[in-house]
């Protein structure tokens, strides 16, 4: 290969069990591994900084043109655990809701659901870090990633967003997805999807190596996050991309 294809990952403990085997050196002499927050890596993405990134699905529209390189994801079934709306009071007296300034999709997502499944308008606000301090009172936030397994300690209201589109849909979610810019090769892909592959086999491996002082890292990836990007989660990428995309999101 003549130059190393630049692959964008999240820095979250979801993650982990899909690049663990870039991590233990598959495919060292073919990509180099760039790790930041959703958000920035889809940014990435977008700019042609990167050649693929694990990147939220709602900024797939922001492609000029993009193919989903890989059959695994960051998805769910019901409860994702890390994904979700934290408040003080019940889901109809929240007056504001903080947004967390780290995924497009879980913002996204979250605007749906008030919109569409609880049917309220609370004033959003984005946010900044260290922004869970000011949930309280009727002030909610949108919590993800590691961080959300803390506030789940903290907070007596816990609204899960994955669970949620779920009782709206009856459909699995997907918060993110490997994506290409460009057409990759196909035995690149095979490679790639090889080294998703390694980590999930190793689940074991990847809890001893990633610990969670909030959270039970062993039950998150067997009941919370689902890694394969079946035909169902792929329909459900294609109604959420439609509802966003004729929306205000």
């Amino acid at each position: 290969m003549a130059h190393k294809i630049k692959v964008g990952a999240v820095s979250y403990l979801n993650t982990k069990p899909l690049i663990y085997g870039f991590e233990q050196g598959m495919m060292a002499d073919e990509i180099d591994l760039v790790i930041d927050y959703p958000a920035n890596v889809a940014k990435l993405l977008v700019e042609n900084k990167i050649d693929i990134g694990l990147i939220p699905v709602a900024a797939i529209p922001l492609l000029r043109e993009h193919y989903i390189i890989s059959d695994y994801c960051i998805g769910c079934d019901g409860e994702v655990a890390s994904v979700c709306l934290f408040s003080q009071v019940p889901i109809h007296e929240i007056e504001t809701i903080l947004l967390d300034y780290q995924s497009k999709t879980s913002v996204a997502l979250l605007q749906l659901l008030l919109n569409e499944h609880w049917k309220i308008e609370p004033t959003l606000i984005e946010s900044s870090a260290d922004y869970e301090k000011d949930i309280k009172g009727t002030t909610a936030g949108l919590v993800i990633g590691d961080r959300a397994f803390k506030q789940r300690l903290i907070s007596p209201y816990i609204y899960d967003l994955g669970l949620a589109w779920k009782e709206m849909t009856g459909l699995p979610f997907v918060f993110a997805a490997w994506v290409s810019n460009t057409k990759m090769d196909a035995d690149f892909v095979e490679q790639f999807n090889r080294a998703n592959k390694y980590g999930l086999e190793r689940l074991e491996e990847v809890v001893e190596k990633n610990t969670s002082p909030h959270f039970d890292l062993r039950s998150y990836y067997t009941k919370n996050i689902e890694f394969e990007l079946s035909l169902l989660k792929l329909k459900s990428v294609k109604l959420f991309i439609e509802k966003i995309s004729k929306s205000e999101y």
